[in-house]
This record gives C-alpha cells, sequence and structure tokens, in this order.
C-alpha cells in the first residue's frame, strides 16, 4: 500500500488555476492514491489515511471533474463503491446496488445540496429532509424472503459482497423471522459495537494475549468477516437499520415513514432520526448530535440528510455511485502532538517513493497512532508543488514534535511542526536520490512531485508489488496466492515475473512436490489446491487481465472500458503494440473512450514499447486463454448510441435527461460530431442543432425523445 501514500504532483494549486495538462496528471494520481485507500479501508480493515484526507482528496477530484468533464477517467473515484469482497467468504450479487454518500464538510455545503436538489426537480417550494447520525461500523444488507431472513451481504464493492449470513444470524438485533413485511425485503443498515463492550472485549483479548482491536468500527467488522460464526456469536455486535434495497412492495412514501416502518418490524432505529422542512432546524439538529457525540455510547462520523418524499428521491435518482438525495454532513477532523522518531521510506508498484513518519504512539480521539503520511520530499521541506511556503515554510525532521491530524482512522497526516521545542543538534531530512530497494537511480521527472525507482522489474519492491497486484481480488484473485506467498515466493527465487505464477505447478507439481509441501504452513494437499486455483486462472476475462498488468493508471473500471472497446486480447494487443502517442487513426480511437485520457493511454502504449515489460506481458499470455468480452447487454431502442442534449427541455431538467439516457444505456455527449448518433433540440437550440442537420444527424424535439425512449 506504500503508493497509497504518492502526494499530488499538483496538490497545492488551486482547481481554478490547474492547466489541462496538470488536471490530466492530477486526476491520475488521485485515482491511483483513492482506489489503494478504497481497499486498505473495506477490505483490510487496516486504513492507511485518516477520513478526513480521503474526503478531501475525492473532493478535489470531483472539482476537477466538474471543472474538466471531458478528462473523466474510467477509473474515476466519483465511480467506486467500497471495494472488492474479501476472500474467504461466498459472494452475494446486490438486487439493487448498495451505494455511499456524497459528502458535506460546511453549513454551506449542506445548503449547496439543497440548492442543487431543488435545481434538480425545477422546485422552488418546501422540500422535507431527514436527518440521523452516520454511524461508524459496517453496512451489511439483509433479505428477507416471506418474512424469513434467507441471506446477509456486506457492502463488498457495492454490487457484490461477502456473503456473511450464517454470522448475521447471531447478532440479536437482526430478526430471523419478521410478520407483515413485503414478500421480498432487503433491509439495509450498519453493524457496530458500543464503546463499553469495545473496551470490555479489548480487555479480555489482552488478558488472553491476543490481538487487540484500534477502533470499535475495526472490532465490528473484524467480528462480522470472522470464517467461524461462533467467534461472531461471542462478539456484542448490534445492528441499526436505516434504508432498504430490493423490494416487493413500498413501506412507505416517505423515508421517515418507511423507517418507521421498519422499526414496526422488530428493527432497531437509531432514536436521533427526524424530519425538518428548514435547512436552518436541519443544521441545528446536527449541532445538536455533535454535541452528544462523546455520550452516545457508539461511534458516529456526522449526521446523514435525505429527501423524505420518496417519489421526489426516484425522480432525483443516482449519480455513479452516491444518490442526488441524499448527503453525509461530517464532523471535523481531530489533533494531537507527538514525537517523529523516523522517517521510513516504501516502495511502491509504480516505483513512487512514498516518506512515512513513524511517531510515538499517541491516541487521537480514542484510537492509538503510530503512523502518518508524509507526502513527498517537498511536503518534508515545507514547500508546495510550486515551491511556495506551506506550514509557514517549516521543514519536518526526525526528533520533532508534531502535530499530527486524523478523523477517524489509523493513519493521519502530519499537519504542522513545534520549532520551540526543536533540538539545537537536529538537521533537516535528506530525501533519498536512489531506491532504498535496489540501488537504482530515484529520478523526479520535471512537473512531477513523487521521486519514483528507475529500476523497473530489477526492483525487488517493485516486482513483488505487481505480482501481489496480479494476484489480487479485483485482478486475477487466485485463492491460496496471497501477498505473504508472493514474498515468500520472491524471496525463495520461485516467482521473478509473473508468468512465472503459472510455472509453479511444472517447476514443484507432481513428482516435484516436496519442496513446496515442506514448507512451513503447506501439506501435500494445500500445494496441490494451489496449483489447481492457478489452473483456474488460466481462463481469465480479458478486462481481469488487463487490469492485473499493473500498468499504471489502469483502474479495473478503465480495464472493463478498455476489454469492452477491443473485445479480444489480440485486438488489444495489436492497437498497443502499433501505436504511436500522440498521432495517428489507433491514438485517436483510444482517446475516444469515454474515460480514457491522454495520460492513461501514455502509460499504456509506454507500457507495450519497454522491451522487457513487452516481454514480461508476452509471456504471461502465453501461459493463458484469454476469454473475450461480453457485449453489454441493453435491448433499449437508444443502447450503444451517442445523445447530445441542446437547447430548453420544458419537461424535465437537463439533468434528469442526462441521466435517464444513461440509465438506457446511451452515451450523453456535450458536443456534436460525426459520431454522434441522436441531438435532441428544444426551443433555443443553435449552433448545435445547425451542424447537426448538417451532418445528417437525426434530430428530435423534447416529445420525440420521450416517445422515443417510452416515456412519452
Amino acid at each position: 500500500m506504500a503508493d497509497a501514500l504518492d502526494n499530488a504532483t499538483y496538490e497545492a494549486i488551486d482547481v481554478d488555476a490547474l492547466t489541462e495538462d496538470q488536471a490530466r496528471a492530477e486526476l491520475a494520481r488521485l485515482a491511483e492514491l483513492l482506489d489503494g485507500a478504497n481497499t486498505a479501508y473495506h477490505t483490510e480493515d487496516a486504513p492507511v489515511m485518516s477520513d478526513a484526507e480521503y474526503d478531501a482528496l475525492k473532493r478535489r477530484n470531483m472539482a476537477i471533474e466538474e471543472r474538466f468533464p471531458a478528462m473523466k477517467r474510467g477509473d474515476s473515484p466519483t465511480d467506486q463503491v467500497g471495494a472488492a469482497p474479501a476472500e474467504g467468504f461466498g459472494k452475494i450479487t446486490h438486487a439493487v446496488r448498495m451505494m455511499s454518500l456524497a459528502n458535506a464538510f460546511d453549513d454551506e455545503d449542506v445548503r449547496e445540496f439543497d440548492r442543487s436538489v431543488r435545481k434538480y426537480l425545477g422546485a422552488p417550494g418546501e422540500i422535507a429532509y431527514t436527518a440521523e447520525p452516520k454511524i461508524d461500523g459496517l453496512s451489511l444488507s439483509l433479505r428477507y424472503e416471506l418474512g424469513k431472513l434467507v441471506s446477509a451481504a456486506t457492502r463488498g464493492d457495492g454490487q457484490i459482497g461477502e456473503n456473511v449470513t450464517a454470522n448475521a444470524r447471531t447478532i440479536d438485533d437482526i430478526p430471523q423471522e419478521i410478520i407483515g413485511a413485503p414478500d421480498i425485503l432487503e433491509v439495509r443498515g450498519e453493524v457496530y459495537m458500543s464503546h463499553a463492550d469495545f473496551e470490555a472485549l479489548n480487555a479480555r483479548h489482552a488478558e488472553r494475549g491476543g490481538k487487540t482491536f484500534a477502533n470499535p468500527r475495526n472490532a465490528a467488522a473484524g467480528s462480522l468477516r470472522q470464517l467461524d460464526s461462533e467467534i461472531t456469536r461471542a462478539r456484542p455486535l448490534k445492528f441499526f437499520a436505516y434504508a432498504w434495497g430490493e423490494i416487493s412492495e413500498p413501506l412507505s412514501d416517505t423515508q421517515m415513514g418507511a423507517i418507521q416502518r421498519l422499526a414496526a418490524l422488530g428493527f432497531q432505529i437509531n432514536p436521533l432520526a427526524e424530519r425538518f422542512s428548514e435547512i436552518d432546524d436541519l443544521l441545528a439538529h446536527y449541532r445538536k448530535i455533535e454535541s452528544q457525540r462523546a455520550t452516545l455510547g457508539y461511534d458516529i462520523d456526522g449526521v446523514v440528510y435525505k429527501v423524505d418524499n420518496l417519489e421526489l428521491q426516484r425522480r432525483l435518482g443516482f449519480r455513479s455511485t452516491t444518490p442526488r438525495w441524499a448527503i453525509a454532513h461530517k464532523f471535523p477532523a481531530e489533533l494531537a502532538w507527538t514525537r517523529l522518531e523516523a522517517i521510513d521510506i516504501q516502495v511502491g508498484r509504480t516505483g513512487a517513493l512514498s516518506p512515512v513518519a513513524r511517531l510515538t504512539p499517541v491516541t487521537v480521539g480514542g484510537v492509538v497512532v503510530s503512523n502518518a503520511t508524509l507526502h513527498n520530499e517537498d511536503y518534508i521541506k515545507g514547500l508546495d508543488s510550486r515551491g511556495e511556503e506551506i506550514r509557514g515554510g517549516k521543514d519536518i525532521r526526525v526528533g520533532d514534535w508534531v502535530q499530527v491530524y486524523r478523523a477517524g482512522d489509523v493513519i493521519p497526516k502530519v499537519a504542522d511542526v513545534d520549532l520551540s521545542k526543536r533540538a539545537a543538534d537536529s538537521t533537516p531530512y535528506v530525501f533519498p536520490t536512489t531506491c532504498p530497494e535496489c540501488g537504482s537511480e530515484a529520478i523526479r521527472e520535471e512537473g512531477d512531485a513523487v521521486r519514483r525507482c528507475s529500476g523497473g522489474l530489477i526492483c525487488p519492491a517493485q516486482a513483488v508489488e505487481k505480482l501481489k497486484h496480479l494476484v489480487s481480488r479485483g485482478a486475477f484473485d487466485i485463492e491460496g496466492l496471497g501477498a505473504k506467498q508472493v514474498e515468500q515466493f520472491y524471496k525463495d527465487g520461485w516467482i521473478k515475473e509473473p508468468a512465472d505464477i503459472f510455472d509453479l505447478k511444472e517447476n514443484f507439481g507432481p513428482g516435484k512436490l516436496q519442496q513446496l509441501k515442506n514448507r512451513e504452513g503447506w501439506g501435500e494437499k494445500s500445494a496441490l489446491n494451489l496449483f489447481d486455483a492457478i489452473d483456474a486462472r488460466r481462463d481469465i476475462p480479458l478486462a481481469k487481465l488487463i487490469f492485473g498488468l499493473g500498468i499504471r493508471h489502469v483502474g479495473d473500471s478503465s480495464a472493463n472500458l478498455l476489454a469492452s472497446h477491443y473485445g479480444t486480447w489480440a485486438a488489444f494487443e495489436a492497437a498497443m503494440t502499433s501505436m504511436t502517442i500522440g498521432a495517428g487513426e489507433a491514438w485517436e480511437d483510444l482517446l475516444s473512450i469515454d474515460g480514457v485520457g491522454e495520460v492513461m493511454a501514455t502509460s499504456l502504449v509506454t507500457a507495450f514499447h519497454q522491451d522487457a515489460e513487452r516481454e514480461s506481458i508476452a509471456k504471461l499470455v502465453e501461459r493463458l486463454r484469454p476469454i473475450e468480452a461480453e457485449k453489454p447487454k441493453n435491448d433499449s431502442p437508444v443502447s450503444g448510441k451517442t445523445v447530445v442534449f441542446t437547447g430548453t427541455l420544458e419537461k424535465m431538467t437537463r439533468s434528469e435527461a442526462k441521466a435517464r439516457a444513461e440509465a438506457l444505456g446511451a452515451k450523453v455527449s456535450g458536443s456534436v460530431s460525426a459520431k454522434t448518433d441522436i441531438v435532441v433540440a428544444g426551443p433555443g437550440a443553435g449552433s448545435k442543432e445547425k451542424k447537426a442537420r448538417e451532418l445528417g444527424i437525426a434530430l428530435l424535439d423534447e416529445d420525440g425523445w420521450l416517445a422515443l425512449i417510452g416515456d412519452a
């Protein structure tokens, strides 16, 4: 996870001041950083940054996308929810996707949320909202059929979660049967642990010499994800219900009414949930809850506001990962002072050298922390990416008394330095110019705040991280071959590059099994199971293969886009290897993929034009049978078509029209070109309508559009 600590190349530049090239580089860096943070928090229960850091980075990403909408990446963090389900559990596909929430950080953000709701709906009248505490726990979806609990699943990546049904049945707050419910009802809520139960659990573990938990959220997540449900039964877990997924008939016509219906069915709901018609009253309730935070007996990290009217919720709909009708108003972060004992350099998959502060352990908001991100060498010097001072120009040195900043997680940020406590003989920190892992030169390219090892595959840190990435859940997901096993096999020289994984059976299989089965933690059965698991991944979906290559800036979402566009490995490889950066039809074709920008495209083509990397990829693919990408299935009349809306729409807002078109499988563009299929022109349409006529593109008025999609 070292790359998750990489700093932004242009982090100190205001979004409004970014050039297009700077914006592309910043979006690429943010995508990589936030993807790592999602995996660490949702899958590994081991956060690598604070809530406040994560929220600030995601907010910056969204602001850049709003300013440069054409640059939005296929692996944009705004399109991500949670992370892939963990190994060891069966998987459940959510009938209705589990979404995350957009965040508000101050009163003005909340007022802007209200304005955006009204603008989208074109509704100047009264809009009521519910407000309830945001529980800091683990999201869970409970499915009931004919009143009986049939399954329970974690959020996972929003579409597929972990099957924790046996564990959920052990929680007293979760009814096994309910009377008077719809035939199908998915109840969603949060599993959590009270402060008193958390302290008692840690005390019991400490007495037995066992592992203690960092905070109640980690304790709840770890307890629910036990492979042995009897362990979960022994843990004091609780559950608050606050939403629903698939449902065969409505619970109510309002959010508050539906929540009260869940309470009547036997679920625990939060007693602080209330309904308000005025934003000032909503904010007053936020402050009331904040003032009670320390005495509630369980962790909360904000207040959630939702449009109360469910018909208005339906009209507002969803963005890619968040509903338009809800927002989480987060509490401010927390601060503490401690000693900086050392600065360690970690080398990530892309060669980034990431400085990490090792701290004298300090309790911040009830959690003991001992590590912090230091971003990059400029940040340590007290400079931003433009060379201008931050923290008043104070540098950070080993031995300094530093202020750390967190908002509910383990690894915080170093925010300030107390120079009055600095030792007289302290010296500035010298950032390494060679890789601490392989000794190769660590290069900082012009305009880049991150220094990177130039060793490539000869650098053990990069090689190991690439191998870990290849076997990770979002990529090849090889059961029995995790990060620990990869590190050991690499150390022993058994695996040096991806292709070696698929040669393990030949090298250590039947007739040669002795070396592996006699290793600590391995027997003949586990070794044979590993070989079977590896063989099963020789048939690999194209998107997972592309993602598994670990090419910089290519996340799982963009890998899916690339797979859908090219269809087969042969077509994809031919395009990448024959392409010239910045010129030619193949380059333009790559950039035409919605979500692929020049930064990602350059990274892709560069990877396939480096002899060592190309040879490594070729050796891997020789051992695989890539599965052709499936074509999207959507039988709507506009599926796969590019649509442009222009002029004034009278029966719906522009936002509603765009959302509806995208839901039907269409791509909505802001400009008319030869690739445009339909232009919907309302009153006042100008140059776009004219260009559509010149190009012979189908022109529809609003009524014609609604008739075409069946909404007339």
